[in-house]
């Protein structure tokens, strides 16, 4: 039994009363977010059209990625994760792959900010102008700061101090499941963002490789442990496997998940380069001849 669930089995107290707290937390947290970009979009489909702007696939992400944090944070999922590793590491999965997606493919942050009130969209705007502001959005810069963040917020919450701190207290436990989604957000957010905001094809494909392989890394260490690496206060029945089975379920979606959007994101970019350069792609495929060159009087006084 893990220990979230041992110190369950006492009965009501205060770790009751805090969770009791932080789920009422997430819960208006979740809605203030769901209206603030209701109205966002709301104001920007009154002024431009329904479905101009943020068409209303993206809303129904957004919708659907806020749904997804609320199910992995409560309900069986929540129970599960404190009963097992496993299911706390397939919580995890649930935020970083499917949530952070889908509020990344939301576009957000036009909708966000045309609901904020005038002074902070002023604040916004100033803080957007500022030189290092600029620099990080460059595509290069954002790719980096994006691995960088997803990375360190993976692998510091997994380290045995970190988690047996997020298991003992609700408060970090929180802070780790934000982190989790904030980072999964700001990675995703130039894969799956608007056109005008997505970082260009070898960026992205660089960005996903890039994550993919740290993740990996931490999965495989986890998966073949031949001892528990957590205290065993915090695993299953059966420690090592447990341990094992969470490295698996990190270790595969994460690939899985990578590797198809790398694909998608590839492909795309070919398709793109054969509608925008035709002829440069096609050139030199067998088959095909060049085109003839002109003669004439020039032509023949330059070859000459």
């Amino acid at each position: 039994m893990s220990g979230l669930s041992g110190y369950r089995a006492h009965g009501p107290g205060p770790g009751d009363v805090a969770d009791g707290l932080l789920a009422m937390l997430v819960v208006a947290g979740l809605c203030l977010l769901a209206a603030g970009y209701g109205r966002g979009v709301q104001e920007l489909w009154a002024r431009r059209g329904p479905g101009r702007v943020v068409p209303g696939w993206r809303v129904a992400a957004f919708g659907g990625g806020l749904l997804v944090v609320l199910a992995a944070d409560q309900g069986p999922v929540h129970r599960l994760a404190e009963s097992s590793f496993a299911g706390h590491m397939a919580q995890h999965m649930l935020l970083l792959l499917v949530a952070g997606p889908l509020l990344a493919a939301g576009a957000a942050g036009l909708p966000l900010t045309v609901a904020a009130p005038r002074p902070l969209r002023r604040l916004l705007a100033r803080w957007r102008a500022a030189a290092p502001v600029r620099r990080l959005r460059r595509p290069a810069g954002y790719a980096l700061l994006a691995a960088a963040a997803q990375t360190l917020v993976l692998w510091f919450w997994h380290l045995p101090g970190p988690y047996v701190a997020a298991v003992d207290r609700p408060v970090l436990h929180a802070a780790e499941h934000v982190s989790l989604v904030a980072a999964a957000w700001l990675l995703w957010a130039p894969v799956l963002g608007p056109a005008r905001h997505r970082a260009p094809a070898p960026v992205s494909l660089l960005l996903l490789v890039g994550t993919m392989l740290p993740a990996s890394a931490l999965g495989a260490a986890l998966t073949f442990a031949p001892e528990p690496v957590y205290p065993v206060r915090v695993l299953g029945p059966d420690p090592v496997a447990d341990q094992q089975l969470a490295g698996l379920l990190m270790w595969a979606p994460m690939d899985v998940a990578v590797l198809v959007a790398t694909l998608a994101v590839f492909l795309a970019w070919l398709l793109r380069l054969d509608r925008d350069r035709p002829d440069d792609l096609v050139a030199d495929r067998p088959g095909r001849h060049p085109k003839p060159v002109a003669t004439g009087t020039a032509t023949e006084g330059m070859v000459r």
